[in-house]
């Protein structure tokens, strides 16, 4: 028979028992549910994560944004020449209007800042000059008129056997001279300018362009040669350079060159160097000629060029010098964006030092790799909406 003391120590245990096994229950359980929840954890949510950040566009795209794509070359700020530079009009890109004759002004059809179309006739001269050029044309009209028709008859009358065959050279040489005659005066009117009424010179620009200089005043008499306008076509304009003779010697025909503009920098190549240097300045000149659309660039505007010869005598292998607008930062990191065959890659990169509008890239594109110059800023805006759709 078991005691009072022996029935509560049995229940003791086989409450003991029943705990136990609840928390091996428990224990068990959570550590099935730890892997589940850590499984389910490990599970991407974004189908994207593997992605990595590109722009995709098209050739056709690429042209129509005006992002400009460059060939990395070796070779870093050390290896381009920096020069001053000043804008000129090319020789068909500017013209200067002066009176062709003595006379005075009667009439002004243009003023300073006109556009003005070649052939146009800028301004009008009533001179005496006009008058003598304008007789001149018609008597020689006149008499090769009459030239032509004593050269009818003498032709009648020779076929009808009434005069000798002389008498009929004789006529085609008179009418020959008043033929050339004739020629000559039309060519002196057209020379002069002469109006329709031929009594002023009309003065014409021979390039389209806009009216850049007017020192022409109505009324006032102006003698021959005397500057009244001047023309200059924006469109036509060349950037010259001046190179110290150390320089000069590694720049040829065709090295391309960066040109630094309010609107940023535009590419160039050079058309030729003087072969001599100038005497005051002690410097050679290059002619570098913009490779696509000139921006608002004026006469006798000063800008920064930077050559870099393709010798390559002074290029740093793996360094490379590019436009500071085709590094771009992203998340605190500079990076470059690297064409190929569908858009644009973003690629960090290393940059070194700055200069003249130019930035040097010491690692993290190779050398043949074309990237985004100008319009690089379009390209992070892009990737900044792909990434935007992705979150969404």
């Amino acid at each position: 028979m078991i005691s009072m003391d022996g029935k509560t120590l049995l229940t003791a245990v086989a409450a003991s028992s029943l705990l136990a096994a609840g928390a091996g229950a428990l224990v068990g359980k959570a550590l099935f549910a730890g892997p589940a929840r850590q499984a389910s954890a490990a599970k991407p949510e974004d189908d994207h994560a593997d992605e990595k950040p590109r722009v995709d566009m098209t050739a056709e795209r690429i042209a129509a944004d005006g992002v400009q794509v460059l060939v990395l070359a070796d070779g870093g700020l050390d290896a381009a020449v920096p020069a001053q530079a000043t804008v000129v009009a090319m020789p068909h890109g500017a013209a200067i209007l002066a009176a062709r004759a003595d006379g005075a002004i009667t009439r002004i059809n243009k003023r300073l800042g006109d556009p003005v179309a070649a052939g146009e006739a800028v301004a009008m001269i009533e001179s005496r000059d006009a008058s003598a050029i304008s007789a001149e044309r018609a008597a020689a009209a006149a008499k090769a008129l009459a030239a032509r028709q004593a050269l009818a008859r003498e032709r009648t009358l020779f076929e009808a056997r009434i005069t000798a065959r002389q008498d009929l050279e004789a006529a085609r040489a008179e009418a020959a001279i008043a033929e050339a005659e004739l020629r000559r005066a039309n060519s002196a009117v057209a020379a002069a300018g002469v109006s329709g009424d031929g009594r002023g010179l009309l003065v014409t620009s021979p390039i389209s362009g806009r009216i850049t200089a007017a020192s022409a005043t109505l009324g006032a008499y102006v003698t021959a040669g005397s500057e009244l306008f001047r023309v200059a076509d924006p469109g036509r304009v060349e950037i010259q350079a001046a190179l110290p003779a150390a320089d000069a010697r590694r720049v040829r025909p065709g090295d391309p060159a960066v040109v630094e503009t309010a609107e940023g920098p535009v590419t160039a190549s050079v058309r030729g160097v003087t072969p001599g240097l100038d005497a005051e300045s002690r410097s050679a000149t290059a002619v570098l000629v913009l490779n696509g659309p000139a921006p608002a660039l004026a006469p006798g505007q000063a800008l920064r060029a930077r050559i870099t010869p393709r010798d390559g005598a002074v290029a740093v292998r793996g360094r490379f010098a590019a436009p500071e607008e085709a590094v771009q930062s992203i998340n605190g990191a500079d990076v470059v964006f690297v064409r190929d065959r569908n858009g644009f890659e973003p690629r960090p990169v290393r940059v070194g030092r700055r200069g003249a509008g130019q930035v040097e890239i010491v690692s993290g594109v190779r050398a043949g790799e074309r990237i985004a110059g100008k319009g690089a800023f379009l390209l992070k805006a892009e990737l900044g909406k792909g990434e935007a759709r992705h979150e969404d």
